[in-house]
């Protein structure tokens, strides 16, 4: 039988390592020999004698072309130094992606970004373990001591924002107390072994049986709700597990748990010498895969064949995966790889002479394992650098990737506030699109809500294009349509170089200016306000109507929409977006989606993904949802009100230090909140842009309306915050009421920080607070249309060194036509339901 194409596929695929750790200095205290072996101490010294080790040495010093001896291996890793010895293991791993994970504590280890020098692509993993022992070592912020309830809220919150930031979470239970997990382990069980594992003193080290499987059931329903793989070590390993309870039977409980049917668990190593036991549960149980480093290389020929053997008895092809389990040495990932290829051609290969496969089918397995069940399993799309210009690997798996993403959609924000994009195939997107960027005409900045060309005075015409650049960390899988993806655009004269019209842009540099004089960030978390409709068809006419007439908070109302808003949940945390609150809101058919406070250029990210989310799980279910301003000229609008506050390293210093602070506000907070209610009136042309955010902002409708500030004053157009938990007189942000969901929200937040800049710069007093229901007669009425916030925006000129003057003539030119055209047409509002 000839099987030289199957050797070929095995020798030229490049591999996806989708289990490691980190490499460590050549001066870490930790010694070459282990590089070898699983055992310390005593039994580390009888580790040169195992058929494995003089197999790896020898495959090393073949590699190195240096004497076969762990001496001579030893003094030329010494002499080479380690980039050397990493980029030549590499090389010859042909490795293209590999997923570490940094929680095995290793002396003098480097950090993720460091092995990007070496591969293509480099993702994360989290150890559940190591994390919840991080935050018990930290212990909390008033010193008080930790309880159940605590921790937890500390662990989930952590673990939710880093899952758009990771490709899965690893437990190492089975070192710990074994994979016997009790699935009904209770709240006093965990506050019982919490309460054990303190008394043991710092540093934390969690061995207590119910708190490991309380942190790994939390765990496993924070993967199952972000769509993320869970790696469980299974098996053999050192001498710290009991390999009685790692054999994964033992998980058996949990795979029968209905609340985890839709997990997605690996079990790693082989599970050998459990490989058995570990192919039947992934043929019976749709949420079990398999992964098979650490077993090669560290067996011997034998073992290694017939454990691979044992894997591929029952279990599924495209179940199995690739990993060297390699860690501190760069010559474990090679010795990884080598053996790997060897062992899997083997195995391939009698599984055609004994008829089990076809050459052809051995040569789609072996594709499968070695890089396309890691790259669908973990989601790595081809954007994210495993296949790219550095790689081959799309060309080697022969196109069969465009399965996984078909179409990427480069997003962007006019000047209007309107969500656009250009969809692009997969292959051009990787080839040309991530480097160059999408050629855009000019023009298109200058659209208006009521038209697709350019607002007259906007000086954006047909002539010129700019580049729409994919800024690749804000990838993300579109959850309804999952096998596209989706991705926000700078827009640039050139890679690298922003266009002056670009409104990420915008707000990059001013957080940069607020950053470089004040060494401060803006941290921003957004409230959306939307309306569900449903379409109605009267007299042979169709008409959009409200979902219902429900009140606010309304009980009945959120049952009637909860398949929508559980799916809309779904869907943002699997974009690594966390959600605080929804809730029904007072206008008919209305609700709210309150998004977790982070970093403003996030936040405006966030926002963005937030809408699609919404607008396109309401069109799912037959529905449409608007985020217009004034749905209906006699209810009540929607906004986007955004909490905002200023942090400096990791602190919160727009909150006052104590009871002293005036207003319970630092003088920062003070200051920085007086310069935006200065410039409020001009800055609602950018946070308010529509005439009809104007029918929103009316007296008694909790909007804001007049020029003041209050503390908990729903009718102020900047409320100071102080939530649940806030100590007694202190405040921790504050709301601006006007901003709404047709605002481009980069602009919006840029012009926000631009105000508060020169309030700080000027060191600008803040007024008293009015804590009553403004009073018309003492205070001035804001902008009550769009005309006026645009002659406010004419005569203050405080937005010039934040804002080109090109593109301010471009907004004041939109926002002209806008109020003309609605002017003249007095319904047109009504049309606004389909583009916000």
């Amino acid at each position: 039988m000839d099987t030289s194409e199957l050797r070929k596929a095995v020798e030229e695929v490049e591999i996806v390592d989708a289990h490691a750790h980190n490499i460590v200095s050549l001066h870490s205290n930790l010694s070459f020999i282990h590089a070898f072996s699983e055992a310390n101490g005593q039994a580390l010294t009888f580790s040169p004698n195992s058929l494995s080790f003089k197999r790896n040495l020898r495959d090393i010093a073949e590699l190195y072309r240096c004497e076969i001896s762990l001496q001579g291996v030893e003094e030329y890793r010494r002499v080479s130094g380690l980039q050397s010895i990493s980029s030549s293991c590499f090389k010859a791993a042909r490795i293209a992606a590999i997923l570490i994970d940094d929680g095995l504590q290793l002396d003098k280890k480097h950090d993720v970004e460091w092995h990007k020098s070496f591969i293509p692509f480099v993702g994360r993993i989290l150890r559940i373990e190591r994390l919840a022992e991080e935050i018990l070592d930290e212990g909390l912020p008033d010193g008080s001591s930790w309880t159940v309830d605590s921790f937890t809220k500390a662990f989930l919150s952590k673990l939710k924002s880093v899952a758009g930031e990771i490709f899965g979470l690893k437990s190492i239970a089975a070192y710990r107390s074994g994979l016997e997990i009790n699935t009904n382990v209770t709240n006093n069980d965990a506050e019982d072994g919490l309460r054990q594992t303190l008394i043991a003193g710092k540093p934390v080290r969690i061995a207590n049986k119910n708190l490991i499987d309380y942190i790994f059931l939390r765990s496993l329903e924070v993967a199952q709700s972000y769509d993320l793989p869970m790696q469980i070590h299974s098996g053999f390993g050192d001498k710290d597990l009991d390999l009685r309870l790692s054999n994964p039977l033992h998980l058996r409980a949990v795979l029968e748990d209905k609340r985890y049917s839709k997990s997605r668990i690996v079990f790693l190593h082989a599970s050998y010498p459990f490989s058995r036991e570990a192919s039947y549960l992934a043929s019976v149980y749709s949420q079990v895969y398999l992964d098979f480093g650490l077993a090669i290389p560290k067996l011997s020929v034998h073992g290694m064949i017939s454990s691979m053997k044992e894997l591929l008895e029952l279990a599924p092809l495209n179940k199995v995966m690739f990993s060297t389990d390699g860690y501190a040495f760069p010559e474990t990932f090679y010795l990884g790889a080598k053996k790997s290829r060897e062992v899997v051609f083997s195995v391939l290969r009698d599984a055609c002479i004994d008829g089990d496969l076809s050459v052809p089918e051995a040569v789609e397995a072996a594709k499968d394992i070695f890089a396309r069940n890691a790259i669908h399993f973990y989601k790595i799309s081809p954007a994210n650098s495993v296949i790219n210009s550095h790689s081959n690997l799309s060309q080697n798996l022969s196109g069969d990737l465009d399965i996984d993403v078909s179409l990427v959609r480069v997003m962007w924000v006019d000047g209007a506030g309107q969500h656009r994009c250009r969809a692009v195939p997969k292959k051009r997107f990787n080839d040309v699109v991530v480097k160059n960027g999408v050629g855009l005409a000019f023009a298109v900045m200058g659209f208006s809500s009521h038209m697709d060309g350019p607002a007259e005075g906007s000086g954006l015409t047909a002539v010129g294009e700019t580049r729409l650049v994919p800024d690749l960390s804000t990838l993300r899988r579109i959850p309804w349509n999952k096998e596209d993806e989706m991705v926000l655009a700078d827009m640039c004269v050139k890679p690298g170089e922003a266009w002056e019209y670009c409104p990420r842009d915008v707000l990059r540099r001013a957080s940069k200016i607020l950053k470089d004089e004040f060494d401060l960030e803006m941290i921003a978390g957004f409230e959306n306000e939307f309306i569900l409709l449903k379409m109605l068809k009267r007299e042979g006419k169709e008409e959009w109507v409200p979902f219902d007439s429900s009140p606010y908070c309304s009980t009945s109302g959120f049952d009637s929409a909860s398949p929508v808003l559980h799916e809309v949940v779904d869907s943002l945390h699997s974009l690594g977006i966390a959600v605080e609150q929804i809730h029904g809101e007072a206008a008919k058919g209305q609700f709210e989606v309150v998004l977790k406070y982070t970093i403003c250029t996030k936040a405006a990210d966030n926002l963005i993904f937030t809408r699609e989310v919404v607008r396109a799980i309401a069109r799912k279910h037959g529905l449409l949802a608007t985020f217009i301003p004034k749905y209906a000229l006699d209810d009540l609008g929607s906004g986007s009100h955004v909490h905002l506050s200023l942090w400096r390293n990791g602190q919160n210093v727009y909150m006052g230090s104590g009871t002293s602070s005036k207003h319970g506000i630092s003088t920062l907070g003070r200051e920085f909140m007086a310069g935006i209610l200065q410039h409020l009136p001009s800055i609602l042309a950018f946070i308010a842009p529509l005439p009809n955010s104007y029918d929103r902002l009316r007296p008694n409708t909790w909007s804001g309306a007049y020029l003041f500030w209050g503390n908990e004053n729903k009718e102020a157009p900047l409320r100071a915050s102080s939530p649940p938990g806030t100590l007694d007189g202190l405040v921790t942000n504050f709301e601006m009421k006007s901003f709404d969901g047709s605002a481009n929200p980069y602009l919006g937040l840029a012009t926000i920080l631009a105000a508060g800049i020169d309030g700080l710069r000027r060191h600008l007093p803040l007024p008293e607070p009015v804590d009553t229901n403004p009073n018309p007669e003492t205070l001035q009425r804001l902008p009550a249309s769009l005309s006026e916030s645009l002659d406010a925006l004419h005569k203050d000129d405080f937005l010039k060194e934040f804002i080109s003057e090109k593109l301010l003539t471009a907004i004041k030119a939109i926002r002209k036509a806008e109020i003309e055209h609605y002017t003249k047409h007095k319904d047109a509002y009504k049309e606004l339901i389909h583009r916000y």
